[in-house]
């Protein structure tokens, strides 16, 4: 009897928690997975040139990751109260406080040395050349094709040599 008792205070107990969003497994009160925005997955920047990347949504959790890019792009995939868990170009996965985070579109070159181009074209006059992790203000996107600025240059490089921007996504 007694052990019945245990089991059924057990299940009000799991019942009880999963109703008030508590995850079991970590003890983190869970919240819904939108925003301000409501979209997910999107891309922000880092806010500041120190910005740690945490193992879990909170500062009770290790740092995995310590960026010194302002502007550095990365893609938002959830949030969980002030937390975004957020992918870098490299493909490092983890959590960020939103206030490191900000909503200015940037790109970074990926891949071998990028021609940024006058026109949205693979054959048009080349402007610059960028490295690979140059990071650029992302000014508008056309079909394949995305207008960066970077530094004193500005061009047209192929979506699909630069992380920042979805594969579909218009950028006006």
């Amino acid at each position: 009897m007694a052990r019945r008792i245990e089991w059924v205070a057990a299940g009000i107990a799991a019942v009880f928690l999963l109703s008030t969003g508590f995850l079991l497994s970590t003890g983190a009160v869970a919240a819904p997975e939108t925003d301000a925005t409501g979209k997910f997955p999107r891309f922000e920047s880092l806010r500041a040139n120190k910005v740690h990347m945490r193992s879990g949504p909170g500062e009770q959790y290790p740092i995995e990751w310590e960026y010194h890019r302002r502007d550095m792009p990365v893609e938002v995939l959830r949030a969980v109260e002030h937390w975004r868990q957020v992918r870098d170009w490299e493909g490092a996965v983890g959590w960020v406080h939103e206030k490191m985070l900000w909503p200015h579109r940037e790109a970074i070159v990926t891949g071998g040395v990028r021609a940024l181009r006058v026109t949205p074209a693979p054959n048009a006059a080349i402007v610059a050349r960028a490295e690979p992790g140059v990071i650029g203000k992302l000014d508008q996107c056309q079909g394949g094709w995305c207008r960066i600025e970077a530094g004193e240059y500005a061009g047209w490089v192929s979506r699909a040599d630069i992380f920042g921007v979805e594969p579909t996504e218009t950028v006006p």
